[in-house]
C-alpha cells in the first residue's frame, strides 16, 4: 500500500513559478514509475510528466522546457517545478505512482494561473 499527499498548489500570476510536492509513504526510488497528471473541470485527467525508477523523465509537449520533475529519496518526495506558467496550466494536479503493478493516486492540489 502506498499513500501520497500533494501540497504546494496556489494562485500564481502568468509567467510565474511554482513547485508542487508529493510526499510518499515509501521510498520514491522503489516506485516503478511516478508522475504528475492534471485535470480541469469537464475534461479527462491527462499526463504532465513522469519519471521511471531508472531516472528517465518524460514530459507532455505543452510543458517541455517549462516544467521539471524530480525526486528526493531522503524526503520520500516527488516534485514538479513549474516555470513560465500560463493560464492554460490551471488545473488540479495529481501525483501518481505505479508500485508492484498497482496504481496509486494522491488527492490533488489546485494550481491556478491568473492575473
Amino acid at each position: 500500500q502506498v499513500q501520497m499527499v500533494e501540497s504546494g498548489g496556489d494562485l500564481v500570476q502568468p509567467g510565474g513559478s511554482l513547485r508542487v510536492s508529493c510526499t510518499v509513504s515509501r521510498s520514491v526510488f522503489s516506485m516503478d514509475v511516478m508522475g504528475w497528471y492534471r485535470q480541469t473541470p469537464g475534461k479527462k485527467r491527462g499526463p504532465v510528466a513522469h519519471i521511471t525508477s531508472g531516472g528517465d523523465t518524460y514530459y507532455t509537449d505543452s510543458v517541455k522546457g517549462r516544467f521539471t520533475i524530480s525526486r528526493d529519496n531522503a524526503k520520500n518526495t516527488l516534485y514538479l517545478q513549474m516555470n513560465s506558467l500560463k493560464p492554460e496550466d490551471t488545473a488540479v494536479y495529481y501525483c501518481y505512482a505505479n508500485y508492484q503493478f498497482q496504481d496509486y493516486w494522491g488527492q490533488g492540489t489546485q494550481v491556478t494561473v491568473s492575473s
